[in-house]
């Protein structure tokens, strides 16, 4: 089995690159994306269409329902389980980075983390229906861990309050007694590398066309079925939809505003990306292409 990662700011051509070289070279996609992974957030994830799903089978893609929270543990698991398959099956693999912190994470690997016994779990309910005082309790006990935890996030609150309370070690302690492993040994990670004014036209061209395709549509669907308190629905291309919906924009400025947010979180997959992965490979798309297929050849 070989495998490539392809890195790269929004709607640089990621998964167009992937999908043909995947197509070209019998290899499976796995996207590490934290808005595609989600079930009828289609549109304004940018999600493959359905003839490029069936042309190549792509993981990590419609797992989860918007409500359902997930972290990269999800994709540690899933990384496992599919690079055991391209084994088994004599497949490659071109793993997408759209959220590049999934794939650092992969890369630099997770700490382990212990099972929970029924009276922790029992506990850590108890100490979850006051919110504020649960993150206070953990914020006296690791300051430094937890002040990058907000106090409304009861995803995470919930995930150190177990490790607390079945270990009796602060977030800091457990970590540093249980360093991170590798999870991909060795990877070749390729960048495109994009003009700027390039990819700010590719943003516009691809905001026109989730607006013509309905993305207002699905988004107020999804506002029906999931309210618009998911984490997931406060993505950029959705928020900017919920202010048009209340009025406070016209449908013209909505369609500035997700080309102006999408361009700012481009620049900052940029900068993610140059400093957390030294060692990538930054060419242009046609470049990546030779260099891929004559590594796959």
């Amino acid at each position: 089995m070989k495998q490539i990662a392809l890195i790269g700011p929004t709607a640089s051509g990621k998964s167009d690159l992937a999908l043909k070289l995947a197509h070209e070279h019998n290899a499976y996609i796995l996207s590490l994306d934290s808005l595609a992974i989600y079930q009828e957030i289609d549109i304004s994830s940018a999600k493959p269409s359905a003839d490029e799903l069936s042309l190549v089978k792509h993981y990590g893609i419609d797992l989860i329902r918007p409500d359902e929270p997930f972290s990269v543990a999800t994709f540690e698991k899933l990384y496992r389980e599919l690079k055991a398959r391209c084994l088994s099956e004599k497949k490659n693999l071109i793993i997408v980075g759209g959220s590049s912190f999934y794939l650092r994470t992969l890369l630099q690997g997770l700490s382990p983390i212990p099972e929970y016994s029924e009276a922790t779990q029992h506990r850590v309910e108890e100490l979850l229906t006051d919110l504020p005082s649960a993150h206070r309790l953990l914020l006296d006990a690791d300051p430094l861990y937890m002040k990058a935890i907000e106090t409304s996030d009861r995803y995470r609150i919930e995930k150190m309050l177990l490790l607390y309370v079945q270990t009796a070690m602060t977030p800091t302690e457990y970590f540093t007694k249980h360093p991170p492993e590798p999870i991909i040994e060795e990877l070749r990670v390729f960048e495109i590398d994009v003009e700027r004014d390039k990819l700010r036209k590719r943003i516009h061209e691809r905001t026109l066309k989730m607006i013509e395709s309905g993305l207002i549509d699905e988004v107020c669907d999804l506002e029906y079925r999931y309210t618009r308190s998911p984490n997931a629905l406060k993505a950029i291309g959705i928020i900017e939809v919920f202010d048009y919906l209340d009025g406070r924009i016209g449908i013209e400025e909505m369609r500035e505003q997700i080309i102006t947010h999408t361009a700012q979180l481009a620049k900052r997959q940029q900068t993610f990306n140059r400093t957390q992965f030294p060692k990538r490979e930054l060419f242009s798309a046609e470049e990546i292409y030779k260099k891929a297929k004559a590594l796959f050849s």
